[in-house]
């Protein structure tokens, strides 16, 4: 152990505060005060200026503290032998951080020097009694930390807005700021139109100022926005409390331009739904403090979400609606920074292909690339002539008078009341039985019976609900004067969402030994139970499940797997496909 040099030292000192109630800094200024006192009284010459950090914790091992980090960089450059500090619990709360202290008081001869009592790292008793005052600050912060978040969850369950940092659009006591709420309805609107929607990228943009995007106008950052808040309210409760105010332009964050992460949070909170969030901080899994949006719901004992105390400034189904198109597989793995699809059936229609005996089929959804649609190992398929395929099917089947009664139902409005009485039946069901099980009423087989049957319930339910919810996307076609023709000329994701909801469309491997493209290697099932056009996939089905993908165009004439439409409307065989 290397002894400590005699005589004056070059010393620095260090002060944190976890949070400046005040906002004046004072408590910084009464621990600046005793440290260089106490380097007065050791004789030390103190470098210039301290390391502060202001509002920081040492709490989370993973939480930056800028001025510690020059500190350490410093020291390990040789900027100073001894150290002065308020208090070790000031200092660091990481039992990781003060070994490597230790380490340089044994191997370089720092000394470390505590305004609230001698911290001796150079003997054994020393090195306890930091290492328990270390540890003891350690366990009280932890105990605090579950108290705080036991009050915020209890905050949760009431429906009461939560603390911290407000989200665009409300107040942070849960007040609706108007001119935001209309952008965050703005941000909403443009994600989820079935004409022309916006990707994440383009409404940053459009937000920056950067692109016209139709219903997004310019707006600061939130963070930039939020900052300047702050520091208003230090402003008036110095001038309130007769306290002197020191303007530091370090707490204004700066403006620029809005981040497409920034936008997916605002697509992702449920808040706007008015449903009330809680977002534990044990669930570490993915080395993320965040759980999804989803999970971080409130529900209450029926399984529904927990209503906040603050208005909705957008409705559930156009709130579960972006959900839907952020959890879209294909999405997801989505590289080029665009949500928008560039293929008709990616992500939509789904694979034919054999794989059991009884004749089932694989029936994940494709991938649309350039080539073509695929399903690894089992199907690739070239797009154009199944593209005019389907698009030429569905036209078809929109110009038939019985597609009219979907437009009776579009203008009737969601049914979902029913729905949701139905879901919370099926949750009261899985409570119910969780209650005869703990009262050792019921057999733990016989729980899991019928939790089993309302959760497969419930994901019925809840697919009925979406789908409701989503036919006012058919109403620019069936209200057009030619649904057809209006078809054909929609938009690419207006045709895909027309699709989606009117049939299923599965593709088959194209038959071996057979060139061009084959209208029989792909079925189209439309949804409407009473419809002359109705596709039954099973019987076609059964027959792969013997012959393994025959040439299903030899099948009999009426078979309704096979195309409802005239020859004219079938693309020509000359439109190559790939097995």
């Amino acid at each position: 152990m290397r002894k400590p040099a005699t005589g004056p030292r070059r010393a620095a000192y260090y002060l944190r505060i976890s949070q400046d109630r005040e906002f004046d800094g004072l408590a910084i200024d009464r621990q600046l005060e005793d440290c260089r006192e106490l380097a007065r009284r050791e004789g030390w010459t103190l470098i210039e200026p301290p390391y502060v950090d202001q509002s920081k914790t040492a709490t989370y091992a993973n939480k930056v503290r800028e001025r510690y980090d020059d500190m350490v960089r410093d020291y390990l450059a040789g900027a100073f032998t001894a150290l002065v500090i308020y208090d070790l619990d000031r200092f660091t709360r990481q039992p990781r951080e003060l070994e490597d202290w230790i380490d340089a008081a044994k191997t370089r001869g720092l000394l470390l020097k505590s305004v609230s009592g001698d911290v001796d790292l150079t003997n054994e008793n020393g090195l306890l009694i930091a290492g328990i005052k270390v540890q003891v600050a350690r366990a009280e912060m932890m105990r605090k930390a579950a108290r705080q978040s036991r009050a915020q969850k209890q905050r949760a369950q009431l429906g009461k807005a939560p603390k911290g940092m407000r989200p665009l659009g409300y107040r942070v006591n849960g007040d609706v700021v108007p001119d935001e709420a209309d952008a965050v309805r703005a941000i909403y609107a443009a994600f989820t139109r079935a004409e022309a929607p916006e990707s994440l990228r383009s409404l940053a943009r459009g937000l920056s100022g950067t692109q016209e995007v139709p219903g997004i106008t310019k707006r600061p950052k939130h963070t930039h926005l939020v900052s300047i808040e702050r520091e208003d309210a230090r402003r008036a409760r110095a001038a309130k409390d007769n306290k002197p105010y020191e303007f530091d332009p370090k707490r204004i964050k700066p403006d620029g331009p809005w981040s497409p992460s920034t936008v997916l949070g605002i697509l992702r909170n449920p808040r706007y739904a008015q449903m009330s969030t809680y977002t534990p901080k044990e669930y570490h899994a993915d080395g993320n403090r965040r759980r999804t949006w989803r999970a971080q719901i409130v529900r209450d004992e029926a399984g529904e979400p927990v209503r906040g105390k603050w208005d909705a400034i957008v409705d559930d189904e156009t709130w579960w609606r972006a959900q839907e198109i952020l959890d879209d597989a294909d999405r997801v793995t989505n590289t080029s920074g665009s949500t928008k699809r560039k293929h008709l059936g990616s992500g939509l229609y789904r694979c034919g292909e054999v794989v059991e005996v009884d004749g089932s089929v694989c029936g994940k959804k494709v991938t649309g690339a350039t080539r073509g649609y695929r399903c690894a190992g089992h199907v690739m398929r070239t797009g154009p002539a199944i593209d005019a395929y389907v698009t030429d099917m569905v036209a078809a089947r929109l110009g038939q008078p019985d597609a009219l009664r979907r437009k009776q139902r579009v203008e009737d409005g969601p049914e979902t009341l029913g729905i949701n009485a139905a879901i919370s039946e099926q949750r009261a069901k899985i409570i119910r039985a969780q209650r005869d099980y703990d009262a050792e009423e019921i057999e733990a087989r016989d729980l899991r019976r019928v939790r089993d049957a309302a959760e497969a319930r419930i994901h019925e339910l809840e697919a009925q609900r979406l789908l409701v919810g989503n036919l006012g996307a058919l109403a620019p076609i069936l209200n057009a004067d030619d649904p057809p023709k209006a078809f054909r000329g929609g938009s690419l994701e207006l045709r895909r969402q027309v699709i989606d909801l009117m049939a299923t469309v599965t593709l088959y491997p194209q038959p071996k030994g057979r060139k061009g493209f084959n209208p029989a290697s792909v079925d189209i099932e439309f949804h409407d139970a009473g419809s002359t056009e109705q596709q039954s996939t099973h019987d076609a089905h059964a027959t792969r499940a013997d012959e393994q993908h025959p040439d299903r165009s030899t099948q009999a004439d009426g078979d309704p797997s096979v195309s409802v439409l005239p020859d004219s409307l079938v693309p020509s065989a000359n439109e190559g496909d790939q097995g």
